[in-house]
C-alpha cells in the first residue's frame, strides 16, 4: 500500500515539531547540532560499513556489501532488492513514502572501492578506519576515533580507509540525513529512488544492461551522481558532465627472443627505444597531443569559456599541491584542459630494472594507454587517430604476435589494441536538474541571508558510468560531489574530512527537502 507523505518543514535550532500540513520555505535551514547528533549515533555503523572489503574483484565481498547495504536502507524505510549483474549484484532501493503528483530523483553512488596493497598503508588495515588529525609538524597521526562521539568535534579531523570518501562516504551521508529528516518529523519533497553500482572502480561494465534489464525499476525524472571530490573551495559543487575513459595497449615488436646486448647492441633495433621515440612523437614539449585530428571534436563557446573561467581555482595553489612547476599547455586554464580529450601513459614495460635487470635487447616493449574522451572524441575516434598516427611513423600493424613472414617485409612492426572505453557524457549548463540543485544547495548553505556561492563545472576531469546509464534511462544528471577535494581516493591513506561528512548530510538534507 501507498502511504501519501506530505512536503515538509524543518525548523531552526532544537524545536522540531511536526506538522503535517507544514509547507517549506526558504528561510528554514537543517540545525547543525542535530546532524552532529545524528552522525555521532551512526559513526559505528559507518566503521562496519567500511570494514567490508569491496574490491570487485572478489564477488563474494561484494555480495556481503550488497547485504549490509539492503538491511541499513530498510531500516530507514526503503524497499530494495539486488539486480543481477553477473556475481556481483547491483543494489536498488525506493522510499516507501510517496509523494502523489511529485517528481522522482534517482540518486547513484557506489559501494565498490579500487584495490589496496595494505604495505602502502599508514595504518593497521585499509578496512578498519582511523580517525587522524594533524599535529604540530603538520602531519597526520592517530587519535581516540570515540572522539567523534564527545562534546567537541574537530571539522580537520580525517577518517583514513578505503573507501571512506571514493564513494562510501556519500553513502554514509546519504542514510544520516533521512535519520536526520526522522527525527525533525519529516520527508521528502519527491519521490526517491537508489542505485548503488558494484562495479564502478572497474568501470561499470555491465550497468547499461542492469539499466535496460531493470527500466520500469529505475524509471525517474532526473539522476543526481554522487561521486568524486568537490572543488578546493569547498564551496558546494554542482558538476555538468564527465569525460569517458577508455584503455588502449601499443606493442612494440623487436628480435623473436631476447638478446645479449654486447653481442647484438648496436645491430638488433631496440623496440624499448623505438617505443619510446613513437610515444614522444605523440606529444609535444607542451604537452599537447599532436596526433592529426586529435582535438577537432572540441567546440567551446564563448558563454561555456565564461563558466570555466569562474570556476574559483586558485592555480598557483594546484601546482604546489602537485609538485610541478609548469601546467601543460592543453587549455587556457585548468578546467579548460579538462575538456579536452587526453592521452596519458599509464604504465610501460620492457624487460627489467633494478636486481631483475639483464644486459639484453628486449624482444618487446609495451606501453598502456589511458584515453579520457569528451563529446565529439568517444573512444573510436581517438582510437583511429592514434592508430593512423602509428602507421604515419612506418610502422606495421599486426592483428597480434608477428608471424615468422612479416620482419622479412617490415622493419617496424606494432599491435595496437583498443582493451576498453566509455563515452563521455553532458547535461546542458541550463538543464532543470542543474536549476533545481543549485537553488537547493544556495539555500541550504546560506549565511546571513546571503545566498551560497556555487561552483558550476562544465565537465570534471574523470569518470563515472553516466554515458551507460543516461543512454539507457534517457533522463538528464548532474554530479553532485561531498568529499574534500585532497581525499587520495584511488591511492593509499585515502581519507575523508570529517567536516565533509557533516555538510554533505547537510547537503542532501536540502536536497531532498527542495521539490523538483
Amino acid at each position: 500500500m501507498r502511504i501519501r507523505v506530505p512536503k515538509f518543514a524543518l525548523a531552526l535550532g532544537f524545536a522540531l515539531v511536526f506538522s503535517p500540513s507544514a509547507s517549506w520555505a526558504s528561510d528554514e535551514t537543517v540545525a547543525p547540532a542535530l546532524i552532529q547528533k545524528t552522525w555521532q549515533a551512526n559513526v559505528q555503523e559507518f566503521f562496519d560499513m567500511l570494514a567490508l572489503a569491496d574490491d570487485s574483484i572478489n564477488a563474494e565481498d561484494i555480495r556481503k556489501n550488497a547485504d549490509w547495504l539492503e538491511n541499513a536502507f530498510r531500516k530507514r524505510g526503503f524497499a530494495t532488492r539486488q539486480l543481477a549483474s553477473n556475481d556481483k549484484p547491483l543494489v536498488f532501493a525506493e522510499y516507501s513514502g510517496h509523494v502523489p503528483g511529485a517528481k522522482t530523483i534517482l540518486f547513484y553512488m557506489h559501494f565498490d572501492g579500487q584495490p589496496v596493497l595494505p604495505e602502502q598503508w599508514a595504518q593497521k588495515s585499509p578496512w578498519i578506519a582511523v580517525l587522524k588529525a594533524r599535529n604540530a609538524a603538520g602531519k597526520w597521526e592517530d587519535i581516540d576515533r570515540d572522539k567523534l562521539k564527545g562534546d567537541t568535534i574537530d571539522p580537520e579531523w580525517r577518517l583514513f580507509a578505503r573507501a571512506a570518501a571514493d564513494d562510501k562516504g556519500p553513502i554514509m551521508m546519504f542514510l544520516t540525513a533521512f535519520d536526520v529528516l526522522k527525527a525533525a518529523g519529516f520527508s521528502p519533497a519527491m519521490n526517491i529512488k537508489v542505485l548503488l553500482d558494484s562495479e564502478e572502480e572497474k568501470d561499470s561494465p555491465n550497468i547499461g544492461n542492469v539499466a535496460r534489464a531493470n527500466l520500469d525499476a529505475l524509471h525517474a525524472d532526473a539522476m543526481v551522481i554522487n561521486d568524486g571530490p568537490m572543488h578546493e573551495s569547498n564551496l558546494p559543487t554542482i558538476i555538468f558532465g564527465n569525460r569517458g575513459n577508455a584503455q588502449a595497449r601499443l606493442t612494440v615488436y623487436g628480435p623473436k627472443v631476447n638478446l645479449h646486448s654486447g653481442h647484438y647492441g648496436n645491430y638488433a633495433p631496440n623496440p624499448a627505444q623505438r617505443l619510446a621515440t613513437l610515444l614522444a612523437s605523440m606529444k609535444d614539449d607542451d604537452g599537447r597531443v599532436t596526433v592529426k585530428g586529435y582535438y577537432d571534436g572540441v567546440k567551446l563557446t564563448d558563454a561555456e569559456r565564461k563558466v570555466l573561467a569562474e570556476v574559483p581555482d586558485d592555480e598557483i595553489a594546484i601546482k604546489k599541491r602537485l609538485g610541478i612547476a609548469k601546467a601543460e599547455a592543453v587549455g587556457r586554464n585548468y578546467q579548460e584542459a579538462l575538456q579536452y580529450p587526453s592521452l596519458t601513459i599509464r604504465g610501460l614495460a620492457a624487460a627489467s630494472v633494478g636486481d631483475k635487470a639483464a644486459n639484453i635487447v628486449p624482444s618487446r616493449a609495451v606501453a598502456e594507454l589511458n584515453l579520457r574522451t569528451t563529446p565529439g572524441a568517444d573512444p573510436a575516434y581517438l582510437f583511429a587517430a592514434i592508430e593512423a598516427h602509428i602507421r604515419a611513423q612506418g610502422y606495421h600493424l599486426t592483428k597480434g604476435e608477428p608471424s615468422d613472414e612479416e620482419p622479412a617485409t617490415h622493419d617496424k612492426i606494432a599491435s595496437f589494441v583498443l582493451l576498453s572505453g566509455s563515452r563521455a557524457a553532458f547535461t546542458p549548463l541550463d538543464a532543470d536538474v542543474g536549476t533545481w540543485a543549485a537553488a537547493a544547495l544556495s539555500k541550504t548553505f546560506a549565511k546571513n541571508g546571503v545566498a551560497a556561492k556555487i561552483v558550476r563545472i562544465r565537465m570534471m576531469g574523470g569518470t563515472v558510468p553516466t554515458e551507460a546509464l543516461v543512454d539507457a534511462l534517457a533522463i538528464p544528471f548532474v554530479i553532485v560531489p561531498l568529499v574534500n577535494n585532497d581525499n587520495n581516493q584511488h591511492s593509499f591513506d585515502e581519507n575523508v574530512r570529517v567536516g565533509h561528512l557533516l555538510d554533505g548530510t547537510r547537503a542532501f538534507t536540502g536536497l531532498l527537502r527542495t521539490p523538483f
